[in-house]
């Protein structure tokens, strides 16, 4: 009799155990069975920051679970290309042309989804004072700019543009690797103090708004004009259909970006895309239907 207590009592703790793992199963779940987690992956871009974090607001008022993982850019397409991939949407591809490298490498295992915004520019960057207008005649004036250009990580695409752009213009120039706040703080100190700077640029960012600033010429066209474009990993629309709504009509003009952008600049990352999506919550929440 002892053993058959044992055995019941055994067989309702496992019961309770499965009906408890089931339920946290589904908490995860919603109504609709459609997955609650989504990862969005970001490179410390000042545009994609604003992008990934005014999304994960807007999907965290539907209920969805949002993580965001920062990653420089090449490792943000092998990723998502991977069948087991760890995240689920990247939201600021320079394509088609900055990015072609990483998309000839994993385009064939990523689908895109709308774009965030249409108008992406890049080039060198220098403080509107300087007296020079193009790229062709940095050289002359060298010393001015110590020899050097102040580029973000070498993972990015307007990083190898600047290597083509020194071999072009035949330039003594060297790019030094850096980050984007890194070279925004360059920016910042040597307009501070009236010196020359060059850097590399590019539209949408919200230095455009706080520095009084302008491209140099590319006579060459070596710099390329491009839309900061959705992906996501394969299978993600499938299991996320919604969400996949909401990404595939995300969209932002230049003024929206900029307003974003100095929001977030004022409050911080998460607070900012907040505070920028109550007062816009007509704009942002059409694009879930």
């Amino acid at each position: 009799m002892k053993m058959k207590i044992k055995k019941i009592i055994g067989g309702l703790l496992a019961l309770s155990l499965v009906l408890s793992l089931s339920s946290c199963v589904n908490s995860k779940k919603k109504t609709n069975g459609e997955s609650e987690k989504i990862t969005i992956l970001y490179p410390n871009w000042a545009e994609g920051i604003a992008f990934t974090n005014l999304a994960k607001v807007a999907l965290e008022s539907d209920g969805y679970e949002m993580d965001l993982i920062s990653l420089e850019p090449g490792l943000i397409y092998g990723e998502l290309s991977k069948d087991n991939s760890k995240g689920d949407v990247f939201m600021d591809a320079w394509l088609p042309n900055t990015h072609k490298f990483y998309w000839k490498d994993y385009g064939d295992k990523l689908v895109k989804l709308g774009e965030s915004f249409s108008d992406g520019t890049t080039g060198l960057v220098v403080p509107s004072y300087v007296t020079i207008n193009s790229i062709e005649e940095l050289n002359k004036n060298k010393d001015k700019f110590g020899g050097r250009i102040i580029g973000i990580g070498s993972g990015a695409g307007i990083y190898a543009n600047t290597d083509k752009a020194i071999e072009a213009y035949k330039l003594n120039f060297e790019q030094i690797a850096s980050s984007g706040p890194a070279m925004v703080a360059s920016l910042e100190k040597a307009v501070k103090n009236k010196k020359w700077v060059v850097i590399t640029g590019w539209k949408p960012h919200y230095m455009w708004g706080k520095f009084d600033i302008k491209y140099l010429e590319d006579p060459k066209d070596v710099y390329p004009k491009d839309a900061c474009t959705i992906i996501s990993r394969r299978g993600f629309e499938k299991d996320h259909p919604k969400a996949a709504v909401f990404f595939k009509n995300f969209k932002l003009n230049e003024d929206q970006l900029y307003s974003l952008m100095d929001m977030i600049e004022q409050k911080g990352e998460e607070a900012g895309a907040k505070e920028w999506y109550e007062t816009n919550k007509g704009l942002v929440d059409g694009w879930k239907k």
